[in-house]
């Protein structure tokens, strides 16, 4: 599997964009989910992955994929990985213990009116990812070409940061989920999961500041980490990033 796309909830779609766009970044309008309970605008990446900012139109059903977020503050509310195979991965997961659901239909339609279909595997378990495998070409639902390009040279993420309340049984969800053939370290009280060119990291609170974010979202992902060539930014201002803590790192 590998990293798909991060969620981050956003409660003005507007400003989120124009934010995004003066933090360097191209980005496009994704339009509305089909359940018409959320819209979108994307910020697609040379490495496959993208970043999703995601805005409710109404309350969600307590079912929705992203219920939990509804009650959060904006920032990361959630993560996707791409499947190889989403029936066959889910299957796997199943037999390793996991309660996983799937797979599920979502779809989205884009301004242009074209129509997007794509199937999903989800746990109970915040911490953990969800699966989004596409039903429509990939290229339909993530932007591509110039859309990839950025102006603060971002080419992609290297690393998302997941906050989690014990790291031994999170670690084993994970585990679960993508299989003991990962390749996995543990590292300063961490413990890394390498998803090709991006790593999951989790841990538990350590500073203040984490020990407020766990309070107030519960755990799930909160962080990232993205690659660029250039050493234009180090780190983004967490107001234009709507609560979400970005930092840069110097690698092709």
């Amino acid at each position: 599997m590998l990293l798909d796309h991060i969620v981050i909830l956003v409660d003005n779609l507007n400003l989120a964009n124009q934010d995004y766009t003066d933090l360097g970044f191209a980005v496009v309008a994704g339009g509305e989910h089909t359940d018409g309970v959320t819209q979108n605008a994307l910020i697609a990446l040379e490495d496959g992955s993208y970043i999703e900012l995601l805005n409710f139109l109404m309350p969600p059903p307590e079912d929705h994929l992203f219920a939990r977020g509804a009650h959060s503050a904006e920032g990361v509310i959630a993560y996707a990985l791409l499947p190889d195979n989403i029936s066959a991965d889910i299957d796997r997961a199943r037999r390793r213990g996991l309660h996983i659901q799937g797979p599920l239909d979502g779809g989205r339609t884009r301004p242009d009116g074209v129509e997007l279909l794509w199937q999903i595997g989800r746990t109970a378990e915040p911490a953990l990812p969800f699966l989004c495998a596409d039903a429509t070409p990939r290229d339909m639902r993530v932007p591509y070409g110039p859309a990839r390009r950025h102006p603060n040279g971002v080419m992609g993420i290297s690393d998302v940061r997941v906050l989690v309340e014990n790291l031994a049984s999170s670690a084993a969800l994970y585990r679960t989920l993508l299989g003991e053939d990962v390749q996995m370290a543990e590292t300063n009280n961490t413990e890394q999961f390498n998803l090709g060119v991006a790593t999951i990291t989790l841990n538990e609170p350590r500073t203040d500041a984490e020990r407020h974010h766990i309070g107030q979202h519960g755990p799930g992902a909160y962080a990232l980490t993205m690659r660029s060539p250039h050493t234009y930014v180090t780190r983004f201002d967490t107001g234009k990033t709507h609560g979400v803590e970005i930092r840069v790192e110097h690698g092709a």
